[in-house]
């Protein structure tokens, strides 16, 4: 069954509609709506003029009303990485579906083979990613068990190259046009093209290096691409790019579709990046509302710690105001985060004072919260607009 974690809405937070910013209380995960919103046509814009799709990855954001509002602007579908967030987005109303992941596990393939059987009902498409002779024979056979129990469906497959992550996938060349072939023997496959995600490309800091490493990427699926293509086999699209790279990939006129999702909400790790200058401007719209709960002569300490938001992509910045001024967060580990004036500022923040942190990370950043809380008019006077549920939250298997 699709898994949703339709956790109740407490009369609390139901109120805390239409209430001023200030009335949300500690820790929370806070979206700017409006900074979002301009993020999002900024996106769709920049996809028009390079006349390329783009399926954004909902790992990123987990939440179905995201997702649908994504396909308004635009997008083709959406992405996710596992069987249990596809269930999630197709419980939420998404048709268009792309698990670009490897799935092996057989009970996890039946699930996957159930999913594409109830889009194909409802006129919707999933497609997943494979790297393996095995993975293709295991899936074909899981989607044969399904259609021998209902109407016929066919999954999209994707061979999936590993082009500088090294984590999934296939070396680019023959290994890559053996699968394909694999994929062909199957009535149920529809073989739809190569993945090609470098996702270590995405936090090299400066515009040259992301380039460089694309223009080797481009170089390999071109190769790749006519090999499969020599054996009668069209490469119909060439998916991936992150929100670091996807410039590099959308003018390489390889790439068909970008999956790029973190524009959305922009964490502090891709703000690190110095900024291509073809690639739009992206805001920070997602952030850890904080309160100082503790002051010293030399510190403060806020009600935000780990348990609020990730640290795999280093500790969360400071939204400097004109009220604190600039602070420097440091570990202060599960429920506090210290605070400390930074960069020539004197000023300690002050009891009940509120502090808006910049998460690392945004994707296992959400992956902590049961909802996010949209404000429009700004982080300070703005008011609550939406809460928004994290659908997929904790979907991982």
């Amino acid at each position: 069954m699709p898994l949703s974690t339709k956790t109740p809405l407490s009369e609390e937070l139901k109120r805390l509609v239409g209430q001023p910013a200030a009335a949300i209380d500690t820790p929370a995960l806070v979206v700017d709506l409006d900074a979002m919103q301009r993020n999002l046509s900024r996106m769709a814009e920049f996809a028009r003029k390079h006349d390329i799709r783009w399926r954004p990855h909902a790992k990123m954001h987990k939440s179905s009303a995201l997702a649908r509002l994504q396909m308004q602007a635009g997008a083709v579908g959406v992405c996710v990485q596992k069987t249990a967030e596809a269930e999630a987005m197709a419980a939420g109303g998404l048709n268009n579906i792309y698990i670009s992941n490897e799935v092996v596990a057989p009970a996890k393939l039946a699930r996957v083979a159930q999913l594409a059987h109830a889009l194909a009902l409802e006129h919707g498409q999933l497609a997943i990613a494979v790297d393996s002779l095995e993975g293709v024979q295991r899936l074909a056979n899981a989607m044969n068990d399904r259609r021998q129990s209902g109407p016929p469906a066919v999954i999209d497959v994707f061979v999936e190259i590993d082009v500088g992550q090294g984590r999934c996938g296939v070396a680019p060349g023959p290994l890559a046009v053996q699968l394909a072939l694999e994929i062909r023997k199957h009535p149920a496959l529809r073989f739809a093209g190569l993945q090609a995600y470098h996702g270590k490309a995405q936090h090299l800091r400066t515009p040259q290096a992301r380039r460089e490493a694309i223009a080797q990427v481009v170089r390999d699926m071109q190769a790749t691409r006519t090999l499969i293509e020599r054996e009668g086999i069209p490469v119909d699209l060439v998916t991936g790019a992150g929100t670091g790279s996807m410039v590099c990939e959308a003018a390489s006129g390889v790439y068909g579709e970008l999956q790029a999702g973190s524009f959305l909400f922009m964490d502090a790790d891709y703000g690190a990046n110095e900024r291509d200058p073809a690639q739009p401007q992206f805001e920070h719209a997602l952030f850890v509302k904080s309160q100082v709960m503790s002051a010293g002569p030399q510190h403060a300490v806020c009600d935000a710690g780990h348990k609020s938001h990730a640290i795999d992509s280093g500790l969360p910045k400071v939204l400097t105001l004109p009220a604190t001024g600039e602070l420097d967060y440091l570990n202060g580990g599960d429920e506090h985060g210290v605070l400390k004036p930074a960069r020539g500022n004197t000023r300690v923040p002050r009891l009940d004072e509120t502090i808006w942190l910049i998460p690392g990370h945004c994707d296992p950043t959400v992956n902590l919260h049961n909802y996010l809380i949209g404000v429009v008019g700004g982080l300070e006077r703005g008011r609550v607009d939406k809460i928004i549920r994290v659908d997929a939250r904790g979907a991982l298997t």
